[in-house]
């Protein structure tokens, strides 16, 4: 009975040493590193991903300013026959729709098929400049997430290779560590395929945007130059 009992004070003792024990810290750093080599690659898409975004959305934010009154300014100079002042007014503006309007004002005096044609042409290259570098960003969106399992399964074999040389019983703390920093990856490269999915989206939609911003203005000065005192 007096050995059951010391016994039993024994294990309570180290019971309680444990729960007391201040338990192991690990900052988000550490963690990032314990995710293996796979964690570069993920980290140079992610930091290419964000570079894309912003620098998209600052020129895409650009492009979509138009000075204030910029349609009524060139309505009411080439209905007055001032084409080089309408033409200096879209010279001032840095926006697709002013270059198309430009385009299209320098043709004034061909036929209206031409000056059309003209301004479908510079559409065309306008709305490329705009979407450049999204499909780069919807790649890293997909490849992200399946760099990350490549990495965790990388890092699972490596863990069970480990467990497979320990001689004797295996630890749980030699599988736990092995598990969870081979899912390290997995995480990291979900968490880079999110930002990159959503990006990308935003940015088409603000690209969709300007593109009905264009076929409006477009539209508009088309329409303009077919009224009676403007035919051409």
């Amino acid at each position: 009975m007096l050995l059951l009992q010391i016994s039993t004070t024994t294990t309570e003792q180290v019971m309680t040493d444990v729960a007391t024990e201040p338990a192991a810290s690990i900052n988000l750093l550490e963690l990032l590193f314990k995710g293996g080599w796979m964690m570069l690659p993920l980290a140079l898409l992610l930091v290419g991903a964000i570079y894309i975004i912003l620098e998209r959305w600052f020129t895409l934010k650009n492009a979509s300013k138009l000075p204030k009154d910029f349609n009524e300014t060139i309505r009411a100079l080439v209905a007055e026959g001032e084409v080089q002042q309408a033409l200096m007014v879209c010279q001032q503006s840095d926006s697709p729709v002013a270059r198309m309007i430009e385009k299209g004002i320098s043709r004034i005096g061909s036929s209206l098929k031409n000056i059309e044609a003209s301004i479908e042409n510079v559409g065309k290259i306008e709305i490329y400049r705009l979407e450049k570098n999204l499909s780069v960003l919807a790649t890293i969106s997909g490849a992200a997430p399946m760099m990350g399992f490549l990495g965790t399964v990388t890092g699972m074999i490596s863990a069970f290779i480990a467990i497979a040389q320990e001689e004797g019983s295996v630890s749980p703390k030699l599988l736990s560590s092995g598990i969870y920093e081979a899912m390290i990856t997995t995480a990291f490269g979900l968490l880079v395929g999110l930002i990159a999915y959503l990006g990308y989206n935003f940015l088409v939609a603000k690209v969709q945007k300007l593109i009905q911003s264009m076929e409006y203005n477009a539209i508009d000065f088309i329409d303009l130059l077919q009224e009676p005192q403007n035919k051409v």
